[in-house]
């Protein structure tokens, strides 16, 4: 039999009795009120059901007052340092500090000049592939998705490495700079090995340069020409470094923290991680809003007129328009209310690359979305709390300003938040000590069996 009628005999096979499969797993959504469960471990306010403690990342978008919450605008901090205080501090500067960021996640102290150099030495050293990696576990086997060749890439470099599952502190961090290091490198190679395999393209695989932060080598080497400004690579290193933690509460986090606490090893908590980003609710999300608006842009004949957007708006809402979801992308978060500081940052910078780029007409329909969008939102969801942009809203237009591919929007977003997910790690490795392990209550009706030659 060839693998054709294999899985033709196997769709026609799920077909014929998928259809009537769902009320097996129905699931009476009173249930949740009933017994006060919380679903998607969220609080009927919408906050997050508290499984933690963690001294990596703080997320702030709202206080506790008299049991409830009081909107504020939202805060960021890594170990206790506001971002906007080290994005600002750089962006002034004009240096690179991504690696500042995951050193100060992985350390939990910000450097000195000295700490630092050390670091970028030997995370530059780590940006090297094993030797047949590229061959074996990318060209040999190339993905439709990046995020998915990631993911796959991940696992495999349990088997490059000599000491995989020793969890000691000293192994963990050895691991954790190796990845940091390697993941635009496979994240790069994985687009490269798309491109040639489904998109026709030529093949180039670029090799990392010693001494250039990870936005300047990720730009290199992603590019056919290998050419980037230097406004270009500072652009990408705010996006790094507004991407790099957001608490152990976001999915990922929290999936590379339930596996953690299993006593599995790095890469396989990683490769979870990375698998969680790449749900379109999560990492996929800028590429959402980038679809959306370019959906906008050829549905409204006149998108300076404000009318027509509202009303594009709405029709967005009632699943109209777009993917029929019902959501205007961009919008809303499950913990900031009043403002994310990420897309306050993220727009200020984005302004003046969009001046540069010839791309001001977009940022201002941009701004129009949020501008209307807000309050629309508001009105039609019944929304008490504030509503803000979140960081996905003028992610994409960067993204899009600095020629990155849609291919490599979520793969960005994990090369960012791998320090994270790295300090998140070892913090529950060291100090979880117990397996998670929540209850879910059953929700079935008991029924005796029955022989096989007495069923219906």
């Amino acid at each position: 039999m060839t693998d054709l009628n294999k899985t033709a005999i196997l769709h026609e096979y799920v077909n014929s009795f998928c259809g009537d499969l769902k009320d097996s797993y129905a699931i009476d959504y009173s249930k949740f009120n009933q017994y006060n469960l919380k679903r998607g471990l969220r609080n009927s306010d919408g906050t997050g059901v508290l499984a933690g403690i963690t001294r990596v990342g703080s997320v702030q978008g709202y206080l506790v007052e008299d049991g409830a919450p009081l909107p504020i605008p939202g805060k960021l901090y890594y170990r206790g340092y506001d971002v906007e205080e080290i994005v600002s501090a750089h962006a002034k500067s004009q240096t690179f500090g991504y690696e500042e960021v995951a050193y100060l996640l992985l350390m939990g102290s910000l450097p000195t000049a000295d700490q630092l150099r050390k670091f970028d030495t030997v995370l530059s050293a780590a940006r090297i592939l094993p030797d047949g990696f590229t061959e074996d576990m990318i060209i040999k086997a190339p993905s439709r998705n990046i995020m998915n060749k990631l993911a796959r890439g991940v696992l495999a470099l349990y088997s490059y490495d000599d000491d995989p599952d020793d969890i000691s502190v000293e192994n963990l961090m050895r691991q954790s700079i190796e990845l940091i290091g390697r993941f635009p490198v496979i994240v790069a190679n994985a687009y490269a090995v798309k491109r040639h395999y489904y998109d026709g393209k030529s093949l180039y695989i670029h090799v990392p340069r010693e001494n250039l932060s990870v936005s300047e080598n990720f730009l290199r080497i992603v590019r056919q020409d290998k050419s980037y400004t230097r406004e270009e690579a500072l652009l990408l290193d705010i996006m790094l470094m507004l991407h790099a933690e957001h608490g152990g509460g976001n999915n990922s986090a929290f999936t590379c923290r339930v596996l953690s606490s299993s006593g599995t090893d790095t890469y396989s908590a990683i490769a979870g991680a990375v698998s969680s980003l790449k749900g379109p609710l999560h990492g996929g999300a800028a590429k959402k809003v980038k679809d959306m608006f370019y959906d906008l842009k050829a549905t409204v004949r006149d998108y300076e007129d404000d009318d027509e957007v509202a009303f594009y708006l709405n029709r967005l809402i009632d699943g109209d328009v777009f993917d029929g979801a019902g959501k205007i992308y961009g919008l809303g978060h499950a913990v900031y209310t009043v403002s994310d500081p990420r897309a306050v940052m993220l727009k200020k910078y984005a302004k003046g690359m969009a001046e540069e780029k010839g791309r001001s007409d977009d940022f201002r329909l941009m701004e129009t979305i949020e501008r209307l969008g807000i309050p629309i939102l508001r009105e039609r969801k019944k929304i008490a709390l504030p509503v803000c942009a979140n960081v996905d809203m003028y992610s994409g237009l960067v993204y899009s300003m600095l020629g990155i591919p849609d291919d490599l929007l979520t793969p960005l977003f994990a090369i960012a938040r791998i320090s994270g997910w790295c300090a998140h790690r070892i913090e529950e490795v060291l100090t979880g000590g117990r397996i998670m392990r929540p209850a879910y209550r059953a929700a079935m009706v008991k029924s005796p069996y029955v022989p096989i030659d007495e069923r219906g």
